[in-house]
């Protein structure tokens, strides 16, 4: 379990949390624009996936309340890895001073494991209008219940919803919080249209947003700091 530098992996006391990856090695999703590559050469991690159960233990054993990104290297809800989430969850459960983070790319398969606890933060990765749309159906078909649910557009790559639509659905869908941000390697940001049309649709549903900080550059024009968090966070920065 390491301090990890992603901005909205809080302390439920509002400070900087923790990543833990508990499952390491080739992530089967193999997005091109991953930034964990490097790091896997750098610290010799293997290709085939891994189960480090002390990575779990670790958590156990912490006392002091904690925010916890799990798996923030791998896709924790592919077929090929899944196989480890009944012991993850175990270790959730068992933990409910520590706030967990979970995020993927695969929500088809969160049913499995729904209703998560509450101290369990679920969320889904949606890169453009396509894969939005994608992650509320099968957040919807599959009756997917948490305290927390959010959607993590990072890298927003691309958008074309109609505002409408985008209202509704954020509204109907019960989305807890938003959190938008770049690609990084390479830099590519997403256009400030479609920044601007995310938060005009979560300000309607009264969503927090967080913009991270890679989003500097394109949303200096607006004069905007937000880094919200739901209820049960803590907010960071006020709406601007």
């Amino acid at each position: 379990m390491n301090r990890t530098p992603i901005e909205w992996a809080k302390n439920p006391d509002g400070t900087q949390g923790y990543t833990s990856n508990p499952v390491r090695g080739e992530c089967p999703v193999g997005c091109p624009y991953c930034y964990v590559k490097p790091f896997r050469k750098r610290y010799g991690w293997h290709s085939d996936i891994r189960f480090y159960p002390e990575e779990l233990k670790a958590i156990l054993k912490r006392r002091k309340p904690a925010g916890i990104f799990l798996g923030s290297t791998i896709e924790l809800f592919h077929d090929k890895t899944i196989q480890y989430m009944l012991k993850i969850m175990s270790t959730i459960r068992a933990c409910p001073q520590h706030r967990f983070y979970l995020l993927t790319k695969q929500p088809q398969n969160l049913f499995k494991f729904s209703p998560f606890p509450d101290n369990c933060w679920v969320g889904v990765t949606a890169t453009d209008g396509y894969r939005f749309i994608e992650a509320l159906d099968a957040l919807t078909l599959g009756k997917v219940k948490a305290k927390v649910i959010y959607l993590s557009f990072e890298p927003l790559l691309d958008w074309h919803i109609r505002s409408d639509i985008l209202d509704q659905d954020l509204i109907a869908q019960q989305v807890n919080w938003l959190i938008i941000g770049a690609q990084t390697k390479p830099y590519k940001p997403p256009k400030i249209e479609w920044i601007e049309e995310i938060v005009q649709a979560a300000d309607k549903a009264g969503i927090p947003v967080f913009l991270k900080d890679n989003l500097e550059p394109v949303i200096r024009t607006r004069g905007w700091q937000r880094q919200e968090m739901p209820v049960g966070g803590r907010q960071a920065y006020a709406k601007g």
